[in-house]
């Protein structure tokens, strides 16, 4: 892999970070969910032993959230190409709430390259404290 075609994995990659989090502050669920792969899974922060497998089911557990204004700042982001169709990242994250202080943590991610474009494979999120 040459080091432009490294460079936009690692771009298309951060912008997915970066998407995230814009639509789910958004509580654009449809949109959330269609950036994981078919047979993605998510972690969520609070909840880091408990996979939620497949784009359906993460559908439906954004779905089940009961609504709340939230606002995610992520940084720190670091992507590692593995090959031109799989890459890993982590970023740092500050979730800012209505209900409470802001909470701190991470996401560890697997990315793979899709026919619609590069999707989340797995991500896997953690706190790391509460603020």
């Amino acid at each position: 892999m040459n080091p432009d075609d490294r460079r936009a994995v690692e771009h298309d990659c951060a912008r997915l970070i970066a998407l995230y989090a814009n639509l789910n502050d958004e509580a654009r669920w449809d949109e959330v969910a269609a950036l994981y792969a078919e047979d993605g899974v998510m972690f969520r922060p609070t909840a880091p032993d408990q996979p939620v497998v497949g784009r359906e089911a993460i559908l439906a557990a954004f779905k089940a959230r009961p609504p709340r204004i939230t606002r995610h700042v992520c940084s720190n982001v670091v992507i590692d190409v593995e090959g031109p169709a799989t890459a890993r990242g982590t970023s740092a994250m500050l979730l800012f709430t209505g209900d409470g202080p802001p909470l701190v943590g991470s996401f560890h991610d697997r990315f793979c390259l899709t026919a619609a474009g590069w999707r989340f494979a797995e991500r896997r999120g953690s706190l790391t404290f509460k603020g």
